[in-house]
């Protein structure tokens, strides 16, 4: 297993926003998480992240217990992620946004970045604005932008925090052909989103939230048709 995660919890005062979750995801694999909002999904990657401790449980990543290292050497060792809310250098270009997460999240000299970069301003559909500042982009420029900034690190497990959000069908659709691309790459990827029919389309497992418990995990289709997704998200039950 390349992650794992053994009875993780995390509370805020009273509130357990993760309660006693534990999950693997092999090297190579494709993970979608999904639950409604509050379910915990955002607070298990600030946890798997180091932007949180937990309260108890641990965090193994390539067979190192990594629950107490800094964000920095979680990211040197090859844990990268996007943010729900873009949060570019807004007045670095898109290509200087790159080197930075380049040069700091991989501990490599600009001169060894330059052409990875360039490919993957390619690969995300940015190179025609490699030279534009960060803060002038639209959402889907920002969206494309914050995957890329992830990629940039080289990371080997990715965090992907609500990608498809805001993305008209025809975006949707151009991310989901990116990100099939990206996992033939042998990138391991988890995936929390909203947008259930792109998620579907790139992972091979899917795990759901709810009041920061897993409740199921499973083939994606036969997840998404089990009673307990049904009765959280249409109040059907069983």
């Amino acid at each position: 297993m390349l992650l794992k995660l053994d009875n993780l919890t995390r509370s805020f005062g009273s509130l357990r926003a993760v309660d006693g979750i534990a999950l693997e995801v092999a090297q190579g694999e494709a993970l979608g998480i999904i639950g409604p909002n509050g379910a915990g999904k955002s607070t298990l990657f600030n946890l798997i992240t180091g932007l949180l401790k937990p309260n108890a449980g641990a965090i193994w990543f390539d067979g190192r217990d990594i629950t107490e290292a800094p964000p920095r050497v979680r990211c040197i060792a090859g844990i990268g992620r996007s943010f729900q809310i873009p949060h570019p250098f807004e007045n670095l270009t898109v290509f200087e946004n790159l080197l930075v997460a380049a040069i700091h999240g991989g501990r490599r000299r600009e001169r060894d970045v330059v052409d990875a970069c360039g490919d993957i301003l390619q690969r995300t559909g940015l190179l025609a604005l490699a030279n534009r500042r960060a803060g002038t982009l639209n959402l889907l420029g920002r969206k494309r932008l914050e995957l890329a900034r992830a990629l940039a690190s080289a990371p080997r497990l990715l965090l992907l925090d609500e990608i498809a959000g805001g993305l008209t069908e025809a975006e949707c659709a151009e991310l989901v052909a990116l990100m099939q691309d990206i996992k033939k790459t042998g990138v391991t990827i988890v995936w929390v989103e909203h947008i259930v029919h792109a998620l579907v389309a790139v992972v091979s497992r899917l795990a759901v939230l709810n009041f920061g418990r897993k409740i199921i995990e499973g083939e994606p289709r036969a997840v998404m048709a089990s009673d307990a997704v049904k009765e959280i998200y249409m109040g059907i039950a069983a």
